[in-house]
């Protein structure tokens, strides 16, 4: 059909409207037409790598493309995030943020060339409680036993928190803060360095997250920051039975890259909802002392500003001290 040069004009800004419509369904169809990487700030080997590692591995099975899990550790998560936020906002590149990731970078490191909150949204994967434990010879049997020897030594008790600004450290202080115990954070590169020394005696306590190294270690488990007690150790009380409402996870959750479309978001979110509704990666994780949780990208979205809301008080206690 021959169009009259008068209606050219109108066909052709049609055309664009219509593919500017169906454009964006269309591409989350066909998404993703390459293998996908997720950028993970960790490194190898812990629980938060194997479960990000599962994960990886069923959404390729869904998606028919290879999930490729790399590892960028280094700088408090900053050069995995700083890969994540200058890749191509084509869902092509994915981000495992960790809690950190949205607590203590920004503040602790304002000078990055990105804005965090500007990462949209995805899905919650997994959150690993926090666990307070000492060395098996240290004459305390609960946590309050704790909290009372840490003030009777002059110089309290150090543990064992991690890197600075991470969920251990940020966990050790809130403690502080709501317990009044008198603990001195000692940094660590390695968790395992730092069982490593609770366990010999070099170091009293130590709080780490409850899928690592503590789990078979030979220590005293004193609590778990966890909501409710976990089924796979129901005989470790809480730390909110000793200081209620107290819970202290550290979290981990996929975004996208700024600017990624809704279309694509939507897709990935509901391909990861079904591949942690699977009973085998419901096991798995419950073997490696993850929970898990249901989020949209919206309400991932709240619950990542209720937990800056929480650790800001936190975060700006150990921006001080530094």
């Amino acid at each position: 059909m021959i169009v009259p040069r008068k209606w050219l004009g109108r066909v052709i800004t049609g055309l664009i409207m219509t593919t500017a419509v169906v454009g964006s369904p269309a591409r989350a169809q066909t998404y993703p037409i390459a293998p996908v990487r997720i950028i993970s700030p960790l490194g190898a080997g812990g629980a938060t790598d194997v479960a990000t590692r599962l994960v990886a591995e069923h959404l390729g099975k869904i998606w028919a493309q290879e999930v490729v899990v790399i590892n960028q550790p280094g700088a408090g998560g900053a050069i995995a995030a700083h890969t994540a936020a200058s890749a191509a906002p084509d869902g092509q590149t994915l981000f495992m943020a960790t809690a950190s990731t949205f607590t203590s970078l920004p503040v602790l490191q304002p000078g990055l060339p990105f804005q965090v909150n500007d990462f949209v949204p995805i899905g919650f994967v997994g959150e690993v409680p926090m666990a307070v434990a000492v060395n098996k010879d240290l004459p305390v049997s609960s946590l309050a036993d704790l909290i009372a020897l840490s003030n009777k030594q002059t110089a309290g008790l150090n543990i064992a928190a991690g890197f600075r600004g991470g969920m251990p450290h940020q966990t050790a202080v809130l403690f502080r803060q709501r317990s009044g115990a008198n603990l001195t954070p000692i940094f660590y590169a390695s968790q395992p360095q730092a069982t490593t020394d609770v366990i010999a005696g070099r170091l009293p306590v130590t709080i780490e997250g409850m899928a690592g190294t503590i789990i078979n270690a030979p220590v005293k488990l004193l609590a778990i920051a966890a909501r409710e007690r976990l089924t796979t150790r129901p005989d470790v009380p809480t730390v909110s039975e000793t200081l209620p409402g107290f819970t202290a996870s550290g979290w981990f959750v996929l975004v996208a890259p700024p600017g990624t479309p809704a279309a694509i978001v939507e897709k990935v979110s509901n391909d990861l909802q079904t591949v942690l509704a699977q009973p085998d990666i419901r096991q798995r994780f419950n073997d490696l002392s993850l929970l898990t949780r249901s989020l949209s990208p919206q309400g991932l979205a709240d619950f990542i500003r209720s937990e800056q809301e929480l650790w800001r008080p936190v975060i700006k206690e150990i921006a001080k001290a530094t």
